[in-house]
């Protein structure tokens, strides 16, 4: 059987001074406490997929045709659409993108965009990536589609046909709505879309961070910084879908695509996504090297009230080297339902000092 996905080039690898002892002593004590306190992101929203990207093997898997809350994974199919319209050239990254009151009213995290100003293209996708702003993802969205409705039409017609059969979208940002849903397969495959579609642009996803209005935006994903190999993609929070990660990583000639949805928290995220990465690399035969190492912080190890066993009845399915990324294994099921508290939407890190070579000067304005 021809394998669907191509090779990948080489990516740039950026050196790290890592505190390997760490999260060597969060595994050991996580290996110590009992089940029901080492299932740290067994809730019952919990999905996650690891995907050998050159082959579409999948070599972990749980809940993954589950549906879920995407939160700011939402704006990786964002910047899919606006990457296609670059590519066309509909749009340019230096076109000026006007604010609207609709974008302007975004909840948080956002820019703080003042209607009647107007920002970049490259501005606004920089922001998506990095801050998760909901109104630079909007404001992409009303350029693009003509009205944010209509581009959330677009996203899922467009998901329809890369195949993430699972997903449907009503906004550009990841703000909650009980009908936007997805699945942890599905974004495996959209992130491998964005890496194979998109090489002139998906460099975006690693960017530390960048300057705006004069401020320091740093980039919420810290898998860039903690984990060897990782070269992007974006993290994601709400109350009702829990803390989310799509990460790319690559070691070697092996590039893996990592999806965690419905953790407690950030650290509980990212370790976990780190331990996942680590296995299927170990799986497929890739040594781990003596500079990848990992440090994360320990709190959080214990999972919050709401962790249940992994294997939640009727919904979880864990496969090992035995699947494929388009081979959609269990039928998806129901989404939770939101409540008003959901509606609030945090942000996913704290800052960090690291600089992007590009800067922007323009009218200072505020953030959330």
């Amino acid at each position: 059987m021809v394998a669907f996905f191509r090779p990948l080039t080489e990516p740039r690898y950026r050196r790290r001074t890592l505190r390997a002892r760490a999260v060597l002593a969060a595994i050991a004590l996580a290996s110590l406490l009992p089940a029901a306190a080492r299932a740290q992101i067994g809730s019952y929203r919990y999905s996650s997929i690891i995907v050998d990207d050159s082959t579409g093997r999948v070599t972990e898997a749980v809940n993954a045709d589950a549906t879920r809350y995407p939160a700011s994974l939402t704006k990786l199919m964002t910047l899919y659409v606006v990457f296609e319209a670059l590519r066309d050239h509909r749009i340019t990254l230096n076109q000026l993108v006007p604010i609207s009151e609709h974008t302007a009213s975004m909840e948080p995290t956002k820019l703080g965009l003042v209607p009647g100003t107007q920002i970049t293209v490259e501005e606004a996708i920089l922001a998506a990536v990095t801050k998760s702003a909901n109104d630079a993802a909007c404001a992409l969205g009303e350029l693009v589609g003509g009205s944010e409705d209509r581009f959330a039409q677009m996203m899922t017609l467009r998901a329809r046909a890369l195949g993430m059969t699972h997903s449907t979208w009503r906004n550009a940002s990841g703000l909650p709505d009980p009908e936007q849903v997805t699945t942890a397969r599905d974004l495996a495959l959209l992130a491998h879309h964005l890496i194979q579609d998109f090489p002139d642009q998906y460099h975006y996803f690693s960017v530390p961070s960048f300057y705006f209005h004069g401020h320091l935006i740093p980039n919420h994903d810290r898998m860039l910084e903690d984990y060897d190999g990782a070269d992007g993609l974006k993290t994601g929070y709400t109350v009702a879908a829990g803390h989310n990660l799509v990460t790319s990583a690559k070691r070697g000639n092996v590039r893996l695509i990592g999806v965690v949805l419905g953790a407690s928290s950030n650290t509980e995220r990212d370790l976990h996504m780190a331990t996942l990465l680590d296995t299927s690399f170990g799986d497929l035969g890739v040594p781990v090297e003596p500079k990848a190492q990992h440090h994360f912080r320990l709190p959080s190890l214990i999972a919050s009230a709401e962790a249940a066993p992994l294997h939640a009845r009727g919904a979880s399915l864990h496969l090992r080297g035995h699947n494929h990324l388009f081979h959609h294994a269990v039928a998806a099921a129901p989404a939770p339902h939101p409540t008003r508290a959901h509606s609030q939407v945090a942000a996913s890190a704290k800052a960090r000092t690291h600089h992007h070579p590009r800067t922007y000067a323009s009218r200072d304005t505020r953030g959330t």
